[in-house]
This record gives structure tokens, sequence and C-alpha cells, in this order.
């Protein structure tokens, strides 16, 4: 209907001068807030979707212990020195390139190991004697979050001749997971792709503090 005193066209440039701007750049995925390039994200425990969101959405699942839907990743990246781990360990993995994640999953109470290949994310479930075995060894793996952070193992190759192991947020897996999909060639990912997975370890190495004792045991 037209206004009176006005006609249809001058209607339609009122309705189109008032319209909002479009939204550019990211926004929280649970309250719509605008968020920057660099944000945190939580993890839908039951479909493992990462969610990205605001600071503020952010905090309001960071309490381990509660009882949530949703949890926060955290942002810390810890070395283990002393890690007991070699050839006869990762054969047990049964993983057929030399990169894998480990993370428990608490809605399925189970470990999950999964590795990048030219399909993205390849998931295996992790026999529990195998991981039971590693924690045996590595009392200090203790200190993973369930859902929220992973175990980055690397196994020992010419250029890199030690087993090394990190946790870290699981955002930071599945990002190179997503990356090497684009880049793998062949078999063992090919030349650019172990590029990637260097620079990912020296962003990792730089980021990493000595993990803590594990419970019960001295500093």
């Amino acid at each position: 209907m037209t206004a009176p005193g006005g006609s249809p066209l001058a209607s339609l440039r009122r309705i189109t001068s008032t319209r909002p701007a479009p939204v550019v750049g990211e926004r929280c995925e649970m309250c719509a807030a605008t968020i920057a390039d660099e944000h945190q994200h939580v993890v839908n425990l039951e479909s493992r979707v990462l969610m990205c969101t605001c600071r503020g959405c952010y905090l309001l699942f960071t309490a381990e212990h509660a009882e949530l839907r949703y949890r926060a990743v955290p942002d810390r990246y810890l070395s283990f020195p002393d890690f007991d781990f070699g050839a006869r360990e990762w054969d047990e993995l049964q993983i057929p390139v030399g990169l894998a994640f480990l993370f428990k999953n608490s809605v399925q109470d189970r470990i999950i190991a999964f590795y990048p290949g030219p399909a993205g994310a390849t998931e295996s479930e992790l026999p529990l004697d195998a991981w039971d075995r590693i924690v045996a060894a590595n009392a200090q793996l203790d200190h993973l979050h369930a859902d929220v952070e992973a175990l980055l193992l690397r196994a020992a190759d010419r250029d890199h001749p030690d087993y090394t192991a990190h946790v870290v947020p699981i955002d930071a897996c599945y990002e190179l997971v997503g990356r090497l999909r684009s880049l793998w060639r062949g078999f063992d990912g090919g030349t650019e792709a172990r590029a990637a997975i260097d620079d990912f370890f020296t962003m990792v190495v730089e980021r990493s503090r000595p993990a803590p004792p594990a419970p019960g045991l001295p500093s």
C-alpha cells in the first residue's frame, strides 16, 4: 500500500535506504556477535562439531567438570621431553602414516585416533590396551582434557629421529588436517605436505611448555 502523498517508487527507495548493511566478517555461532578472524572455539560433545564463538560465549563453557553440551577448547600446548614411546608402541597404534592425533571421546567413552590423508582426517578406534600401556609409561597424560585436547604424535624418520609427543588444542589438529587435505600427494603426503607438517611442529614447539607432573607424582 502506498503512503498518502507518496509513490510506489518513493516507498521502495525508503525501504532500501533503511535496510541494514550486510554482515561483514565472521560472527559468533551462538549469539551472532561479530568476532575477529582469530577467535576461540567450543566443541559440541555429541556431534564433535567446532563452533566459532565470541569471548563471552566461550567463557560459558570453560567449567571442566560441569555437565554441559558444549566444551570450550583451551589454548595450551604441552611437551613431553621424557616421553617413553618407540617403534613397538607406534606399531600398536596401527597408523599408516607418521602423524596421528589421539583424544578422549567422553560421550562414547573411548580413545579415538585420527591421521591426515588425501580425504582429510581418517578416524581409527584405538585399542584400549594400547592406550593403557602408553599412559602407564607416561602418567603425565592424565592431564589430557577429554574432547578438547589431543595427543599429537609424530613417528621417527630420517629427518626426525625421535618419536615426539605434544598436547595441543583439538581445533589446531582439525586446522592442520584441513590444510593437508589440499596438499597431500601419494602415500606419504609429498613435499608440500611434509613442509606444512614441519611448519606446524615449529609452531607447536614454540608454544609448548613442559607438561606438569602427573597427579600424585613429585614435581
